[in-house]
């Protein structure tokens, strides 16, 4: 019990140190950036407590009741499963809390924006009771993180495509030679960065000497994929502009590089490990800063895109008249209150749900990791294949987005 509560009180700690000093300042407008940071936050707890909690785990009797103690590394997983599955249910909670909002006479509305205080001692809550549940249910979160952290990548995809698309179509509806002449130089820039990119993996990660065939084989696989999306960007049928093809191509060549550089450091074949034999403390946390900046990012965009599960559309204000008018004091808040929410409260909830699954696996190498690599942020085989395969789920898509409309005419894409 002692050990629980050390950790609980670490949890607590970190938590409301951080929160208490700002919560009182948050406002309807700053509200999805409180959200982003006591995701942060969340995401912060779970690295510390990989680091230190694994002794205080040892000692715990309903998480370490096997005849032999595992090794360290198991704890540390352990540890960031639960401060994970604690964010998962706070978010997931809020997300159900929040299903069919309209606008903001909702009373709903009020709880999305306001009560942070209380939601914050919730948070804390829900992660400290989650050190006091058996193995058996983390093992079964660690499983079904794998399937949200899939669905957490396709959400991200599915965002890039919308953004490259709609960049274009505001360029081009300018009908001016000035943007047309931009979206061209855009063109060319990134193109050029994805092959001066393609020769940069070539020298990693296919060194003289070594046989790297699966190395080689994501690198021309990526390059074919890069001269495929020009090809049908260029077709007379599709004709469509080469912004998006140029964007995409580099994306992809980006989560080819991502997926090389997370092999393992004592693979042949990963040149990085020629340049840094030694990870240093430094390293462990600039790596953690890009993956929870580019996770918020990533849960910020989704959860307030117009394109995703947007809100069902709200009664207009005035619409119906009223029986007795009222003053207009009175009319100026009537409107005020049946004003449409701007993003969907409960998709963006969710966005947040899946986003801690995939912060889960990062910060565990996909549960997978041990040794050297155990230490390290998103680095195994696991997290290779998980971005080799969202580089052509990417693909995919972006070829389906420009061939479907020519396919299927009939249908609205």
């Amino acid at each position: 019990m002692w050990a629980a509560g050390c950790l609980a009180s670490c949890c607590a700690s970190c938590a409301c140190s951080a929160c208490q000093s700002v919560v009182s300042g948050i406002s309807r407008k700053s509200a999805r950036i409180a959200y982003c940071g006591l995701f942060a936050l969340s995401l912060i707890v779970a690295w510390i407590l990989r680091e230190v909690a694994a002794p205080l785990m040892e000692k715990i009797p309903w998480i370490n009741h096997f005849y032999e103690t595992p090794d360290r590394e198991w704890f540390e997983t352990d540890a960031v499963l639960r401060v994970s599955l604690g964010n998962f249910l706070f978010f997931s909670i809020l997300s159900l809390i929040m299903v069919g909002v309209k606008n903001q006479k909702d009373p709903r509305d009020s709880i999305h924006h306001g009560g942070w205080m209380m939601k914050v001692i919730c948070w804390c809550v829900l992660v400290i009771l989650m050190f006091f549940l058996p193995n058996e249910v983390i093992s079964f979160y660690e499983s079904t993180s794998k399937i949200g952290s899939g669905l957490f990548l396709l959400v991200q995809v599915v965002l890039l495509l919308d953004f490259v698309h709609s960049w274009n179509d505001k360029w081009v509806s300018y009908d001016e030679q000035f943007w047309y002449a931009a979206l061209l130089v855009v063109s060319l820039v990134c193109y050029v960065a994805t092959f001066s990119f393609s020769g940069l993996l070539f020298y990693l990660f296919t060194p003289s000497g070594e046989d790297c065939g699966l190395n080689t084989f994501f690198i021309v696989m990526t390059l074919i994929l890069v001269f495929g999306f020009a090809i049908i960007t260029l077709h007379p049928t599709v004709s469509g502009s080469i912004l998006p093809a140029s964007v995409i191509s580099l994306y992809c060549m980006y989560l080819c590089y991502s997926g090389l550089a997370s092999e393992p450091r004592d693979y042949a074949c990963n040149g990085l490990h020629k340049h840094s034999k030694a990870v240093s403390t430094g390293t462990l946390t600039v790596g953690l800063l890009t993956t929870v900046l580019s996770v918020v990012y990533s849960a910020v965009r989704a959860g307030s895109s117009t394109t995703l599960l947007s809100p069902p559309d709200s009664p207009r204000a005035g619409g119906e008249k009223p029986l007795l008018p009222l003053d207009k004091r009175d009319e100026h808040e009537e409107k005020e209150n049946n004003k449409p929410v701007s993003y969907s409260y409960s998709f963006f909830h969710i966005i947040f749900s899946l986003a801690s699954m995939y912060s889960a696996m990062l910060l565990t190498g996909w549960s997978t990791s041990v040794g050297e690599s155990g230490r390290l942020v998103d680095v195994g085989w696991p997290s290779v294949w998980v971005r080799i395969i969202t580089s052509w789920a990417t693909a995919g898509l972006f070829i389906w987005s420009m061939v479907a409309p020519h396919l299927f005419p009939d249908r609205e894409f």
